[in-house]
């Protein structure tokens, strides 16, 4: 199995990003297909605020939210509690190694799992096996690359340069969101439906969130090891990439979209001769 090395790690400030993340902003493809009672597989659940809101819909249904990091398994547990959810649990699990039967879910979810991955299509079919028969497969990623922003700035820029340099040195597919339906199908899965929708960051209070975050993850998150171990920048620019993030964020102009690519697979297994 891949010894896959995750870009941005579990700072502080990448987990504050995570824990914004709800159903509503982060899984509206998924919705109306989720039911009462339905068994769901969270995987690469992080802090465990989307897959708490998941649990919710489905209850009373099993719901397994996996993760390999255990320090956020923990502060997903927690977060379980807080909400009174007794249908879900938190354990430690690896995306191409399952430790369940085939079929064991109705419902399969991961979101930004894959885009960190150096073998995507293994993932997806891992997932596939643990999907029942007339399940829902449900991915959505982010692409980098498709980001966008205003006002225009050359350290922005590099910013994102530095990201992907940085992924790719990872082994991992930045763009992933645009590669879903690619995977689909080299994963083996047929009755598949693409979509994408976005995050805007626009107003004051998410400009002042989003672009306070991200000045903080380029100096002290594992972007910041990554890029200075090797050798893709200096402490001193990435200092100046941290003060052009929070220059945008005070900007009254400030607009920032990123956009996502959703996969919503209906899943049969193969019958057996």
């Amino acid at each position: 199995m891949p010894a896959d090395r995750y870009t941005h790690g579990h700072h502080e400030s990448v987990l504050r990003s995570h824990r914004w993340r709800t159903a509503e902003n982060s899984a509206g493809y998924l919705l109306a297909h989720l039911q009462a009672g339905q068994r769901l597989l969270d995987v690469g659940c992080g802090p465990g605020t989307l897959t708490a809101d998941l649990a919710a819909r489905v209850a009373p249904g099993e719901v397994v939210a996996v993760d390999r990091a255990e320090e956020v398994l923990a502060e997903a547990t927690r977060e379980f509690a807080r909400r009174g959810l007794t249908n879900v649990r938190a354990e430690a699990g690896d995306v191409y190694a399952l430790a369940f039967a085939d079929g064991s879910f109705d419902v399969v979810h991961a979101h930004q799992v894959l885009q960190h991955l150096s073998d995507p299509v293994a993932a997806l079919g891992e997932m596939a096996r643990v999907t029942a028969s007339g399940g829902w497969l449900a991915v959505r990623e982010s692409d980098y690359p498709g980001m966008h922003w205003y006002p225009h700035d050359p350290l922005l820029e590099r910013w994102l340069e530095l990201y992907l340099a940085l992924a790719r040195a990872n082994h991992a597919e930045p763009a992933a969101g645009r590669h879903l339906l690619a995977w689909a199908h080299a994963a083996g899965l047929a009755e598949v439906e693409v979509t994408a929708t976005a995050w805007c960051f626009a107003d004051p209070d998410q400009r002042a969130w989003w672009g306070g975050l991200w000045a903080e993850r380029v100096e002290h998150s594992a972007f910041a090891e990554q890029a200075i171990a090797g050798g893709h920048a200096t402490i001193g620019e990435l200092a100046e990439i941290a003060a052009a993030w929070r220059e945008w964020a005070a900007s009254a102009d400030g607009y920032f979209v990123v956009p996502h690519g959703e996969l919503l697979a209906r899943w049969s297994h193969p019958v057996r001769r």
